[in-house]
């Protein structure tokens, strides 16, 4: 991971990267060479690295923040640190040095955001408000009447507020599939539109790491549809059921062009505040940065933080460290093999040349999208 994401590359100023919990190493109960890859180590990631006798847990999000002062089975998170260290799971975590380094999370960001789908892109419409009839207001409002306890004449001088009745199926909560950028099963042909593309906040200084930095701002040749970048990140993101779009108030979605944006993984306000861009991409904004944004008459698309970062462990990490792991760990076999003693154990050990990366099945953002199925309204929604 280091080779790949130096440590140096992090935000130093509050992040908190590297080896966090070093299991010891016991021969006799080796776990498999296996990495399991995740955006967060939840209870239920820690199980499923437990069950699978992963030896590493790869934790995108730092799990220790700041520093303990016990280790109880009674705080949740210190919970999953002590029994995965009792299995000899060790938990690395990258975080913002993936953010800033060159091909990782910002750039995948930015190759989804101008990627490309089969001509022609798809025509995107907002949907258009289906109007209750009077008649079915007029009903609800005798209805109403009739309900009361008053007489009809007394009824009838009093204003009567149309009562909204509903019929309503939702869906369970939905999530972005764990697999979203496979080129095998996509039809977005990443970074294919023609665009320049800027560091925001540079990081300097990291020899091999030229032109690394915290979020990137993309600029088309030509002015793009929001709907077409809309249908992209989609795509690109594990074709969610919907995710948070903000534009400026007497805009219509179809009508808006794009020529500039700004892309940052997870909570974006501090790498895209003062970026003047026609898009803001990230996993997050609050309630009042997006406000600002659209008053600025900018565009905001939100993925639901984790949702932002998720899809670029299948797509780009799983395969790359695979590949360094391979070089490590023959290198490693081959020094060892020259040992002139060593344990039955350890000659067991070495002889597994097998090598093995995967994501997390368990792992998800708290939010999915709860999807209302069908709804039979009759009567006035109350405003």
């Amino acid at each position: 991971m280091r080779k790949l994401y130096p440590e140096a590359l992090a935000d130093q100023s509050f992040d908190n990267t590297g080896l966090l919990l070093e299991a010891p190493f016991d021969p006799i109960r080796r776990q498999m060479n296996s990495v399991l890859l995740t955006i967060d180590l939840t209870k239920a990631v820690a199980d499923e690295a437990i069950e699978r006798k992963d030896c590493v847990v790869v934790a995108y999000h730092p799990i220790i923040f700041r520093g303990f002062k016990s280790l109880t089975l009674s705080d949740c998170q210190q919970q999953s640190i002590l029994r995965l260290a009792l299995e000899g799971i060790s938990v690395y975590s990258p975080h913002t040095a993936v953010d800033a380094a060159p091909g990782g999370l910002a750039d995948w960001l930015a190759d989804i955001v101008t990627g490309h789908l089969p001509n022609p892109e798809p025509a995107t419409h907002t949907a258009q408000e289906k109007r209750t009839s009077p008649d079915t207001i007029e009903e609800d409002v005798a209805s109403d009447a009739n309900a009361s306890t008053d007489t009809p004449a007394e009824a009838k001088k009093k204003p009567q507020r149309p009562r909204m009745s509903m019929q309503r199926t939702y869906s369970k909560p939905t999530y972005p599939s764990h697999h979203p950028v496979d080129a095998s099963k996509t039809d977005l042909d990443p970074s294919s539109v023609d665009h320049t593309r800027s560091v925001i906040n540079p990081v300097t200084g990291v020899e091999g790491f030229e032109g690394a930095g915290f979020g990137r701002l993309v600029t088309f040749k030509e002015s793009q549809p929001l709907t077409h970048l809309v249908e992209r990140i989609a795509h690109g993101v594990g074709s969610p059921k919907g995710f948070p779009l903000a534009i400026p108030q007497g805009k219509q979605v179809e009508d808006i062009q794009i020529r500039t944006v700004g892309v940052s993984a997870g909570s974006g306000h501090s790498v895209l505040k003062g970026v003047e861009a026609d898009l803001l991409f990230t996993g997050e904004l609050s309630h009042h940065e997006a406000l600002a944004a659209t008053e600025k008459g900018q565009c905001v698309i939100t993925l639901f933080h984790s949702n932002s970062e998720r899809g670029f462990l299948s797509s780009v990490l799983k395969e790359k460290l695979t590949g360094v792991l391979k070089e490590e760990w023959e290198r490693i076999r081959n020094e060892e093999a020259e040992a002139e003693e060593l344990t039955p154990e350890w000659e067991d050990a070495i002889k597994d040349e097998d090598v093995l990366v995967e994501c997390s099945e368990q792992d998800r953002d708290p939010f999915g999208v709860v999807i209302l199925q069908s709804s039979k309204q009759e009567g006035k929604p109350l405003s």
